[in-house]
């Protein structure tokens, strides 16, 4: 007599948890890129503010009508390229009859871009590498979709450099505006704001390559004003993170179904490695300085905390095999020190951003891939799947993001 299996537990989606975070998500998103557009000047012209936000300064923060339409052209492309990629995850999980939540939008209120982006939860394990592979695919794919059509459609419709008189300060990025109709090959050095903040959008081949065919492309140092613009680069960026190929992320998913457990784990440990390489040089330049400022016995003590910090992630990936983790951290120091000294390779190449990176990806979402419960290798189709989406991957990536100057 065979013995008796319960049956699969029955999930209900919670409709009213999943719409109170997709509005609340909507919101910050409006608000955030609002304020990033920043185009105070214009909002102002068109009349007195809607409403007030004390956010703790003695004078309450104006809410303006363009201030909001700025912020829905942000929050739509951004929105838009999220809603699709997560359902490009749930319905190829229907499709195959894996039990997942409709998406958990995050809301980010106040800071940053509004929001930390969109997840769903599989309720189940995935039975086997192709449904694997179809759920983990899905996602980048349809939402680089958004994130190309939205950018072509921004690079189609940018104003003239104008558009740039109604964002407060910029004097000097201004006064070459008005004297030669275009933007400077260089950003310019502002009187005055020598210690004004700017948020530098990375270059990626894909942003590249499409700005060549278009006119009037904002530099990458005011990108952040455009709202359409912005959403697209910042789908593209999502895209990439989502490819990064470790662990159970898409793009772990994606290479373990395409290459195997063994080779999954060594290619997904040397890409973190060349991530914490990258952290490395950034700590040096971005970090270091900081330190020295705080207190100098700090700064000389820079290069013994670096390589604390390295130990504890070469620790975490290697699973304490000193035998591994000793040459790597060498390797790796003498590394750092030899490309810190040629010309500006540290600087351009640089990002201590892929720190905190790591610590997400080698203590929360691991590494390796665990396996599935019925290993199958990839049909044809799919494979020419996997290879778009390590194309999609490197045109998308950059190694420097987006960072603050």
């Amino acid at each position: 007599m065979e013995p008796l299996v319960p049956p699969p537990p029955k999930y209900k989606d919670r409709y009213g948890v999943h719409l109170t975070l997709f509005v609340a998500t909507l919101l910050t998103t409006v608000f955030s890129g609002g304020q990033l557009a920043g185009r105070m000047l214009a909002y102002e012209a068109m009349g007195d503010p809607l409403f007030s936000i004390p956010l703790g300064g003695e004078v309450p923060f104006p809410v303006h009508l363009g201030l909001i339409l700025d912020g829905l052209r942000f929050a739509g492309s951004l929105l838009l390229f999220l809603t699709v990629h997560e359902f490009g995850h749930y319905f190829a999980a229907r499709y195959h009859r894996v039990s997942t939540s409709l998406p958990y939008y995050i809301p980010l209120p106040l800071v940053g871009f509004g929001t930390l982006g969109a997840v769903i939860r599989i309720r189940e394990p995935i039975p086997s590498t192709r449904k694997l592979f179809d759920i983990g695919v899905a996602g980048p794919l349809a939402g680089f979709v958004v994130a190309l059509g939205v950018l072509i459609y921004a690079l189609a419709t940018l104003p003239p450099p104008t558009y740039l008189n109604d964002v407060p300060g910029h004097e000097a990025l201004k006064s070459f505006i008005g004297e030669h109709g275009i933007f400077p090959l260089e950003r310019l050095n502002e009187a005055g704001d020598e210690n004004a903040l700017l948020l530098i959008v990375g270059e990626t081949p894909l942003y590249w390559l499409a700005t060549q065919f278009f006119d009037h492309v904002p530099p990458n140092y005011e990108v952040l004003h455009y709202p359409y613009l912005f959403g697209a680069w910042l789908g593209l960026f999502f895209t990439a993170l989502n490819l990064l190929p470790v662990g159970q992320l898409d793009g772990g998913h994606i290479l373990y179904a395409l290459v195997g457990e063994k080779w999954h784990a060594r290619l997904a440990r040397g890409f973190v490695v060349l991530l914490l390489f990258s952290g490395a040089l950034g700590f040096l330049v971005e970090v270091v300085p900081d330190l020295a400022y705080w207190h100098p016995l700090a700064g000389q003590l820079s290069w013994f905390i670096l390589a604390l910090i390295l130990y504890v992630f070469l620790s975490r990936i290697f699973k304490g095999d000193h035998k591994l983790i000793a040459p790597a951290l060498l390797v790796m120091i003498a590394a750092v020190a030899i490309t810190s000294r040629i010309g500006t390779f540290a600087v351009d190449y640089g990002y201590s951003g892929w720190l905190i990176w790591c610590v997400l990806i080698v203590f929360l979402i691991r590494v390796e891939h665990p396996p599935v419960l019925r290993p199958q290798p990839l049909t044809r189709g799919r494979r020419i799947l996997a290879y778009l989406s390590i194309i999609i991957f490197v045109l998308c990536f950059s190694i420097k993001p987006i960072y603050i100057v």
